[in-house]
């Protein structure tokens, strides 16, 4: 294990002893990720905002059953991918309106550096097409593809976290991608 993840070990098992506290300081370091993590799954802030919140109830109700076999990370995503999931059957069965901005479109992130602005509007565009394109894949597909990718976690680890074989995540990283790429070829012809 590395450092930060013997600091979380040592902090779960902290808030598993009483140390409420311990809570604050995991919530500091994962609170940002989970909820990117949360964003790109269910497309929507607020509803993300929402499962990034429970992710960490969930976190503190579980803490005396979270033992250190794999990495805290594995754990903490492990939990937020079941809500993700939880969330996204529910939308299935309960359709209504999306929200979107006044442009129709999710933004995700913002861009860090200072470009003209044609560059933001392209990168704009282009971020734009990519959140939808990644918004469409299946559920799967998506998970595996963001925890490797975006939070890049090993394909084991996600193996882990979504309760699947190595080969698995393999096979649905390849397929998220080629359909990403599918998608945004057409898009761009």
């Amino acid at each position: 294990m590395d450092e930060n993840t013997d600091a979380d070990v040592l902090l779960m098992q902290r808030l598993a002893a009483g140390d409420d506290l311990a809570l604050n300081e995991l919530m500091d370091r994962w609170r940002e990720r989970v909820a990117a993590f949360l964003l790109r799954m269910v497309g929507n802030h607020a509803t993300a905002m929402d499962l990034t919140q429970e992710t960490f109830v969930r976190l503190y109700t579980g803490r005396h059953r979270y033992k250190a076999v794999a990495k805290f990370s594995t754990y903490l995503f492990h939990i937020a991918a079941n809500l993700a999931r939880s969330q996204v059957r529910w939308k299935k069965r309960h359709p209504s309106v999306p929200v979107e901005d006044e442009q129709g479109n999710l933004v995700h992130e913002a861009v860090d550096r200072n470009p003209t602005p044609d560059e933001a509007a392209a990168l704009h565009e282009k971020a734009v097409m990519v959140n939808r394109a990644i918004a469409a894949l299946p559920v799967d597909l998506r998970e595996a593809l963001l925890l490797f990718t975006v939070e890049e976690m090993s394909q084991a680890d996600v193996a882990r976290t979504l309760g699947c074989s190595v080969k698995a995540v393999e096979l649905r990283v390849y397929r998220a991608r080629r359909e990403l790429r599918e998608r945004l070829s057409k898009e761009l012809s």
